[in-house]
């Protein structure tokens, strides 16, 4: 392999940067649009999960609580494993580069890749689902912390102040595992919009947008929020 025939065009860089800056600029829109209130699925979920940790302290039996932290690291385990899945994938079609352009020249809007092209595709894919590994499995840990938290509640005499702070603090931590965990999933969304690339990178450009058009409304216009807003405790 070499560094002198890459045969990556200006449209190539192009796609690369709309991938960056919309995957990046996305990720602080969402969670800057949570903060300031904007109706969404991660700032009504944070209304929930203050009512939930109040709840806690009213049980004096935590099943329930600790049924739900076990379903939620549940899911972190999962997609967590399976990145490891993909990442080996990723490593073994490195081995059959060659044979991989020969199969992707015959399809429609395929463009012909040299080597050191597909195996920086490929480097990008790993990239991604690496960081989709760290995000998971530290959803997982803080997912854990939540556990502990859960098992350290006031008793229900405590002191109110004593009841808000524990509420504060073990919604904040629900919400961070959470976030993390939302982190890794767009990754997913983001390195499924890359797989065009190995055929056009106006594809890619359009996976791209599709991606972040998706995420919006799923985040923003979903029946899921309606329903959630449609609860007199999501309104606050």
């Amino acid at each position: 392999m070499t560094m002198d025939n890459v045969s990556f065009t200006v449209f190539d860089y192009l796609a690369i940067a709309i991938f960056c800056f919309g995957w990046v600029g996305y990720a602080k829109f969402a969670r800057r649009a949570a903060d300031n209130g904007m109706p969404s699925l991660m700032s009504v979920m944070v209304r929930y999960r203050e009512e939930w940790w109040r709840g806690t302290i009213r049980r004096d039996l935590k099943i329930v609580d600790a049924n739900i932290i076990l379903t939620l690291s549940n899911g972190a385990t999962f997609f967590a494993s399976t990145t490891i899945l993909i990442l080996g994938a990723l490593l073994a079609l490195l081995g059959t580069t060659d044979r991989a352009i020969e199969i992707l020249a015959d399809l429609p809007f395929a463009i012909k890749n040299d080597t050191l092209a597909w195996d920086c595709k490929i480097v990008l894919l790993l990239a991604i689902f690496i960081y989709a590994f760290f995000k998971f499995t530290w959803s997982l840990r803080q997912h854990f912390f939540c556990s502990v938290m859960v098992g350290a509640a006031p008793d229900t005499d405590a002191e109110p102040d004593v009841h808000e702070q524990f509420v504060q603090s073990g919604s904040r931590m629900a919400s961070t595992a959470s976030n993390t965990f939302n982190d890794g999933l767009r990754a997913y969304y983001f390195g499924l919009s890359v797989l065009p690339w190995f055929l056009n990178s106006w594809l890619f450009i359009l996976s791209t947008i599709m991606v972040i058009v998706i995420l919006y409304h799923r985040e923003f216009k979903s029946d899921a929020l309606k329903a959630m807003l449609g609860n007199d405790l999501s309104k606050g």
